[in-house]
């Protein structure tokens, strides 16, 4: 019994103060992206959805909000691009990214796996061909790469990299 309280005595003596909690996530390379997007089953965007999006009905409402830089509004959210074109998000369907030219005629469509991250999403053109799929590994990271699983872009942070890790672009968050 002696030796029981010894040892007992001895571990508590040693142990750190206060334990440390050990959290991990998934990590992923390019190839290991690679891999897990090609494994995946594609999700696709249901025909009477894409047809009912095929015009944006509130293009000049939010080709007025670009020109203000207001991005939120009460049923959606707008992502503006440098061609001019712009991508919409519905609160109340957040699962699918509808992407507009300028005058408001439907360019892509994107389905997401999830709202969290990691999830992963697949775009497509209007003739319902899979144009991209990327890896959204968290806000400041995202894999892109073609049908075929070739590289497009690997964001990290303020950086684009090609499949060499050569910067191709940059980027400016606004938050």
């Amino acid at each position: 019994m002696k030796k029981v309280i010894l040892i007992i005595f001895f571990m508590l003596t040693i142990l750190p103060l206060r334990a440390e909690i050990i959290t991990g996530g998934v990590e992923y390379n390019t190839n290991s992206a690679r891999i897990d997007l090609l494994q995946t089953e594609k999700q696709t965007i249901p025909k009477v959805l894409l047809n009912a999006n095929l015009i944006d009905q509130n293009n000049a409402q939010n080709l007025s909000m670009m020109l203000k830089g207001v991005t939120e509004l009460k049923d959606r959210t707008l992502a503006y691009f440098s061609d001019g074109s712009y991508g919409i998000i519905y609160k109340n369907n957040p699962k699918y990214v509808w992407y507009y030219n300028n005058d408001g005629s439907l360019t892509h469509s994107e389905v997401k796996t999830s709202s969290e991250y990691p999830y992963k999403t697949f775009k497509y053109n209007t003739n319902g061909e899979l144009v991209n799929m990327t890896l959204r590994v968290s806000k400041d990271e995202t894999f892109i790469f073609k049908p075929n699983g070739k590289l497009i872009a690997h964001w990290l942070g303020q950086y684009c990299y090609d499949e060499d890790n050569n910067i191709i672009m940059s980027r400016k968050v606004l938050e």
